[in-house]
């Protein structure tokens, strides 16, 4: 039996935006780190990391800096936190915020992501586009993170749906799997063409 999809949750960053991993690279680059070495930092105690705690507004912006260069050094190299955090600002996907807008004119359109600015804050571009959703789940908000099961209930109540209601596309397996475990159907994003195409399916397949 085909499951029967009224809301699309996006991720942010990685989807709507471009990857921050390609900024983080780029500053490893000119740096001289070790390729992927930002990701390493980010993944040694994800749950109460700096990145972390920042993300559920635990920290401001200038103690992230100083606890996330404490945390480069401890695992044996120098950053500029300031400049890893200038590596999220990334750029809209056109083609993601077309989808958004198809998505929004038949099914409950929530955007979940760990982040860390307030909607007061973001540019005029980012703002219209934060416009286009139902619902807006932003961890600094809600005090839960992704991948905790919390966050995608948040999510889901805020909706008025189900998990398996639900599909949600993000850039990171991480995320996706226990959303995947609570019933959501899950696109990794990689190729933004590609996930937009495998959405179109699951949501003609759904109608």
């Amino acid at each position: 039996m085909t499951a029967v999809i009224s809301a699309v949750f996006f991720d942010f960053g990685g989807v709507i935006l471009s990857s921050p991993f390609d900024a983080f690279a780029s500053y490893e680059q000119r740096s001289g780190l070790p390729a992927g070495f930002l990701r390493s930092v980010n993944s040694t105690n994800p749950d109460t990391n700096a990145w972390a705690q920042l993300e559920r507004s635990e920290l401001s912006l200038g103690d992230f800096v100083v606890a996330f260069e404490a945390e480069a050094w401890s695992l044996g190299h120098r950053v500029d936190g300031t400049e890893v955090l200038a590596c999220l600002r990334g750029e809209l996907r056109p083609e993601m915020v077309e989808c958004v807008k198809r998505c929004a004119a038949g099914f409950t359109t929530v955007l979940v992501t760990n982040n860390f600015i307030s909607g007061a804050s973001v540019d005029r571009g980012v703002h219209d586009v934060l416009a286009l959703f139902d619902h807006v789940v932003e961890s600094s908000v809600v005090g839960v993170r992704k991948p905790d099961e919390a966050f995608y209930r948040i999510a889901c109540e805020l909706a008025g749906v189900e998990p398996s209601e639900v599909v949600f596309l993000d850039d990171l397996g991480v995320n996706l799997k226990p959303a995947k475990a609570m019933g959501m159907t899950t696109i990794k994003v990689t190729d933004p063409a590609a996930a937009i195409a495998e959405l179109d399916h699951i949501l003609q397949a759904a109608t």
